[in-house]
Parts: structure tokens; C-alpha cells; sequence
């Protein structure tokens, strides 16, 4: 059974849905750059100090969306048997991350549009893709993998990870992305 979540999380959780919400309203008019905090706390109808209780930066507002699909996927590997191929580990791992953001279809694409469009996002998300490889690659070395081979597996997987959600995004009609994610790893399973 899933443990409930408080009554404080949940007020927590309300607010932090709002700002990003009004975020993306904001930004989707402004765009990044010329989009301020003080736009987006009138939007939400909160206080500054209460968005600098939730985020250091506008920037945080928007990769703090992806920041918990590096613990999926790391998760995701390490319940994999060891004796299973690290190919199959990492595809069910990216999907599952893909899976989470098709719950929200709309708003994924929205922010993953938004992330690839802007350097500032683009280079926040970069650095948060460089610490799910490092957490990919010692879930495969706990499953006996060579470290370097663990690495650079992890690192060709999010290669792919990043290429499909660019193809998903920038696509008039968007793809299904665990397709797209199937048609990477049927090229790159063999390098795994």
C-alpha cells in the first residue's frame, strides 16, 4: 500500500503546482528570458519569499519537473535482475521516464519545448542529465557491470533519452515517444 502523503506535502505540493503552472503561462507569452519572477508570483497570487521558500531561481521552476526522473531511472535499473541485459535495464528505465511524462502530456511538452529552446534551461538540464549518468552507471556496476562500460552504456541511453524527447517535441504532430525510444534502442542495444 502507498503511504499517504501529509497534509503539509500536499499544501506543498499545491503551491509548487501553482508556480510552475503560472511559469509556464508566463513564459509561454514572454518567453524565458524576459519572463520575471515577480510576473510569475502575480500570476500565482503568492508572495516572493514564498516562491524563494520553493525555488533558488526561475530556471529551478522548470528543471526541478525533470529533476526526480533521474531517481526513476536509477531505480527502475537497479530492480532489474543482474543477470539481465543492460540494454533491456536501460530501455525499461527511459521509458518508464517517458511514461511519467506522458501522464502530463501537455505540460511535459510544453517544458521539454521549452527547456530545448532556451540555453540557460538547456545547459541546467545538460548538468542534470551528466548526475542521472553518473547514477545510471553505478546502478549498472552494482548489477556486475565494468565501470567504464556502465558509464559509457549510461551515457549513449541518455544520448538517446535526449533525441527522443527533441523528436517529440519538435514535431508538428508528436510522435509516441516510447515509440521513437523502441527505434533508438533497436541502433544502439548492440553498443550497450
Amino acid at each position: 500500500m502507498k503511504p499517504t502523503a501529509s497534509l503539509a506535502d500536499r499544501k506543498r505540493q499545491v503551491v509548487v503546482d501553482e508556480l510552475t503552472e503560472a511559469a509556464l503561462q508566463t513564459m509561454a507569452v514572454k518567453g524565458f528570458e524576459t519572463t520575471t519572477v515577480d510576473e510569475i508570483v502575480a500570476v500565482a497570487g503568492v508572495s516572493r519569499r514564498t516562491f524563494f521558500r520553493y525555488f533558488a531561481s526561475k530556471e529551478d521552476v522548470l528543471v526541478q519537473l525533470l529533476a526526480y526522473l533521474g531517481d526513476l531511472m536509477q531505480a527502475t535499473v537497479a530492480a532489474h535482475p543482474a543477470d539481465e541485459p543492460a540494454s533491456a535495464a536501460l530501455l525499461e528505465a527511459l521509458a518508464a521516464a517517458i511514461e511519467d511524462c506522458r501522464d502530463s502530456r501537455d505540460k511535459a511538452l510544453r517544458v521539454v519545448r521549452l527547456v530545448l529552446a532556451t540555453p540557460p534551461l538547456l545547459a541546467r538540464f545538460l548538468e542534470r542529465q551528466s548526475q542521472w549518468q553518473s547514477g545510471l552507471a553505478a546502478s549498472l556496476v552494482a548489477r556486475g557491470a565494468d565501470p567504464f562500460h556502465a558509464d559509457l552504456s549510461a551515457g549513449i541511453a541518455l544520448a538517446a533519452f535526449v533525441a527522443v524527447l527533441r523528436r517529440w517535441a519538435e514535431a508538428d504532430e508528436p510522435e509516441d515517444p516510447i515509440a521513437l525510444l523502441d527505434r533508438a534502442f533497436i541502433q544502439i542495444a548492440p553498443a550497450l
